[in-house]
């Protein structure tokens, strides 16, 4: 025990007995199992690495002797092996992560369309979607997070003679595309060497577009991926794009392929009457690796795929809502070998951000948020990526790509049996006292710490629990377990967010994080907690078991 003073009415002190940072009853009676004599030799600890975490791998000179390295140090270490205090200090380490160290794992050889990809929206705005700014920062920190798709918002600047980046029709300052082109060029591959997807709204006349496709051309060289044909059969995979730079944006106005004749002849009629200028221009066309449209017509367009050509198809929060309702599995069957965008709706001034995780349960490969939306969801959005070594692309379950004798294709609305359960037990949290000042969540006494335990994924997998609050506490010990049936693992996500308990019920935010079930190591793991704008606390995790029945 250790003692803690808060002032009060300025005169008066108020002091708390705190609890020392000490094992769960549980990693005591884990650690007699596994070690002799109050020592857990390297050999105990490899045996406790297979046989309780699951590790089946683990070698005594590779994982059980990086642990005793890891700990020499911090001279906890007896000369014959671990004691108790050594083997906790591991529990809550670095080394003892919930997911596996980050490599990818998945197979990256089947076609884009086969992935969710880390996808952003309106990837330049540093804040709110009405009067923010437009800058390359935010693009440059997309990136380096490991995001695979940027959207640009392409528009004349006004002496109509350049490109810039903005978002149309609204307050928020322009950025050069030229800046934002160079700014991706330099970030691309600075999390993961796999393909970067650019998607462009295009507002420009042919001319522009010609400019546009110079800069591409000149910026990224040989990094641009550019089709053999006018349209693929299929998009080639990410083994097979790595490092390359893909363009996906609509057809230009004026192209014979995007129009009628009849609407061509339309068109042409809207810009200056240089014939040279009425033609859709052969070199921006030549940029579209993955042509583009928006859902317009209702959702005709998600029951007809073309076999001989893909492309990427674009829908609103509400039209996806909506889409649901009557063409869900149009939806599965669509995404199987097309690509489908979800973009959040445009009342969203704030920057907030919809649910991305019904458009994965469909299969909807860019659910696309705001990356400065700082919001659950989003948190949601950096869970799903962590899986495959967090490169920003995750192979769809097989169920979401197959098709059955009968035409038939995955439903996430039908009902699947349970295929496992998830036990899930917090015994305890450390590391505020070190990241947070003594009065940051309370003025007047220690916090008040409680965890919310959430599953997210299809409808019969959605469940969400809580511990109770322990009162006064920098390092509250919970040692409470809780039990979830899964019917689809492979779709699954673990949401936790530590919260301080206030009677007004405004709960101060602790710390959350996500996880991808799928990749979960069972046995006793620490869990780093993260703030709101998804940045790792230097000190704070969770110490929790994980087991699968």
């Amino acid at each position: 025990m250790y003692k803690q003073s808060f002032r009060c009415c300025y005169f008066f002190k108020r002091r708390f007995k705190l609890k020392q940072t000490e094992p769960p009853k549980d990693i005591k009676d884990v650690f007699d199992l596994y070690s002799e004599n109050g020592t857990m030799s390297i050999n105990d600890l490899r045996r406790f690495l297979v046989e309780h975490q699951g590790e089946d791998e683990a070698t005594v000179d590779k994982e059980a002797e990086a642990i005793f390295n890891s700990l020499k140090h911090l001279n906890v270490l007896q000369r014959r092996g671990l004691h108790l205090d050594a083997f906790f200090r591991y529990l809550f380490g670095d080394l003892n992560s919930p997911l596996p160290p980050p490599t990818v794992h998945h197979d990256m050889t089947a076609p884009l369309a086969h992935y969710f990809m880390y996808t952003g929206h309106n990837s330049y705005l540093t804040g709110n979607q009405l009067s923010s700014d437009s800058s390359i920062e935010p693009i440059v920190s997309a990136l380096r997070r490991g995001v695979r798709v940027i959207e640009l918002d392409l528009w004349p600047n006004p002496k109509r003679d350049d490109v810039v980046v903005c978002h149309g029709g609204t307050l928020t300052s322009s950025v050069e595309l030229i800046k934002c082109l160079e700014a991706i060029k330099e970030n691309a591959f600075y999390a993961s060497e796999y393909p970067v997807i650019i998607t462009f709204e295009d507002h420009l006349d042919p001319k522009l577009q010609a400019k546009v496709a110079q800069m591409v051309h000149q910026t990224f060289g040989d990094m641009l991926f550019l089709p053999k044909s006018e349209f693929l059969q299929e998009l080639p995979g990410p083994e097979f794009t790595k490092k390359k730079i893909l363009i996906s944006t609509k057809l230009p106005k004026g192209s014979l392929d995007s129009t009628t004749a009849k609407e061509s002849e339309q068109k042409q009629n809207e810009f200056d009457e240089d014939e040279d200028e009425e033609i859709a221009t052969p070199e921006y066309k030549s940029l579209i690796a993955i042509p583009s449209e928006k859902l317009k017509h209702g959702v005709k367009a998600l029951t007809t795929v073309d076999p001989h050509k893909v492309h990427r198809l674009a829908l609103s929060e509400l039209q996806l809502e909506n889409a649901i309702k009557t063409h869900g599995t149009d939806i599965v069957r669509f995404t199987q070998q097309n690509l489908l965008r979800v973009y959040p709706k445009g009342t969203r001034i704030s920057s907030s951000n919809y649910n991305p995780v019904e458009g994965w349960t469909y299969g909807i490969q860019m659910a696309a948020v705001n990356m400065q939306g700082y919001d659950k969801h989003l948190w949601i959005t950096h869970g799903r990526f962590r899986a495959n070594g967090g490169c920003g692309y995750v192979k769809k379950p097989d169920f979401l790509l197959n098709v059955g004798p009968n035409n038939e294709v995955f439903d996430p609305r039908s009902w699947h049996p349970v295929k496992t359960t998830l036990k899930v037990k917090i015994y305890m949290g450390d590391g505020w006292q070190l990241d947070f000042k003594p009065t940051y969540f309370d003025p007047f006494s220690p916090p008040d710490f409680f965890a919310k335990v959430q599953i997210l994924g299809v409808s019969a997998d959605k469940e969400k629990m809580k511990t109770m609050a322990i009162e006064d506490q920098w390092v509250p010990v919970w040692n409470e377990e809780f039990v979830f049936p899964l019917t689809v693992v492979e779709l699954a996500l673990l949401r936790i967010e530590v919260r301080e308990f206030d009677t007004d019920g405004r709960h101060d935010f602790g710390g959350q994080t996500c996880l991808p079930v799928s990749e979960l190591r069972t046995g006793i793991r620490a869990v780093p907690l993260y703030d709101r704008k998804g940045e790792k606390y230097r000190s704070v995790k969770l110490l929790m078991r994980f087991v699968f029945v």
